[in-house]
């Protein structure tokens, strides 16, 4: 097999971003020489300050290219979409607020967010957020989480889902086994939780628990570090974590996909040789570099894509463990809707319009 071929094979775990509203000419390199499965979308890849219809239309050849240099017909189009502070996209999109205020709307606010992605293209919302709020001082989840409690974090996270998936959008339960008792943001740093398993069963696996009922399609690994469980590596590389508590003892079946490896958390830790085949034989199918944090991450990109290569050519990684990987994400691809981008009505919007402002003023119970 030629080079290409080998950095094409990690190509079908990666979700990748681009650097802008246009594919510059390392984004055409990557996309077709990586031919990643997916592409992730920011706030840098929509026009801003112009009409609805310039930035739309731009956004629609921004994918179109992207499918053509890709060579992939069938693609993950995905977006970090909570409300909030998470919001990517220009308006006429609606802002719903954060998660903590949508009580019993979730179902409602999941279904009209649904249309909108719809609209963009998108199948996959990193949505819903199944953390617990348990931190007053958490920088990073605060009121992105449904609740404060497992039970109404759980009852949140579960209507967000149903209603996305009513709605054809597929949802993925973040960040397992739980980002929200922590003090610290692992875009910055990794944080570090002293919770027992039996901790974790007691609080933070509920709201993972209930989603993996309703057959949630993916779940997200946290970056963070549990030394009473995995004392070496974050959750994103523990066995213990993704195959012991995820697959074995809550039964998930689906994807397992990684936070962004750009991420201080862990972004040092992928730049060393066979940490990407710690991740896989950990249980993480699909891995998202977003390329916006750290502007040398194409480079990243490229080393882990070839540390895959070599560690599946020396036998470091198992081969029939990426042939299960991969037949996870196949099957996740052959179900991913690929919508056609279109415009939305003023009649739909103003709808959602008033849906958000109606969850806004609502009371956090």
């Amino acid at each position: 097999m030629s080079v290409t071929q080998h950095l094409q094979g990690f190509g079908h775990h990666l979700i990748l971003g681009v650097s802008g509203t246009t594919l510059s000419d390392d984004d055409k390199r990557a996309l077709s020489e990586l031919k990643p499965v997916g592409v992730i979308f920011f706030a840098k890849n929509f026009l801003d300050s112009t009409a609805y219809e310039i930035w739309l239309q731009s956004y629609r050849e921004l994918i179109d290219q992207i499918r053509q240099y890709a060579e992939r017909d069938s693609m993950f189009i995905t977006l970090d979409h909570e409300g909030g502070r998470v919001v990517r996209t220009p308006f006429p999109i609606t802002r719903f607020p954060y998660a903590s205020l949508l009580q019993s709307r979730s179902r409602q606010v999941a279904k009209a967010t649904a249309v909108e992605l719809q609209s963009l293209g998108i199948n996959i919302s990193w949505a819903p957020v199944a953390d617990i709020y348990s931190h007053p001082q958490n920088p990073v989840i605060g009121p992105r989480a449904f609740g404060t409690t497992p039970e109404s974090a759980a009852n949140g996270a579960r209507e967000y889902f149903l209603g996305l998936q009513e709605s054809g959008i597929l949802g993925c339960a973040k960040h397992f086994p739980g980002h929200g008792d922590t003090s610290k943001d692992s875009h910055l740093e990794l944080p570090v939780l002293d919770l027992t398993t039996e901790d974790l069963r007691n609080r933070e696996l509920i709201p993972f628990k209930t989603l993996i009922e309703e057959q949630v399609p993916l779940v997200m690994t946290a970056h963070i570090l549990f030394p009473k469980i995995d004392p070496d590596v974050p959750a994103t590389l523990s066995p213990r974590i993704l195959q012991g508590i995820l697959r074995e003892e809550l039964g998930f079946k689906g994807v397992v996909v990684s936070d962004d490896l750009d991420m201080k958390a862990v972004s040092d830790m992928f730049v060393q040789k066979g940490t990407v085949t710690k991740a896989v034989n950990a249980g993480c199918d699909l891995f998202i570099v977003s390329r916006n944090i750290n502007s040398s991450s194409l480079e990243r990109t490229y080393y882990i894509a070839q540390d895959f290569a070599d560690s599946l050519s020396n036998g470091s990684l198992d081969p029939t463990v990426v042939a299960a990987a991969k037949d996870r994400i196949d099957k996740l691809l052959a179900i991913a809707p690929q919508y056609l981008v279109h415009t939305l009505d003023k009649d739909t919007l103003k709808e959602h319009a008033e849906l958000a402002i109606a969850c806004s003023f609502q009371e956090v119970g």
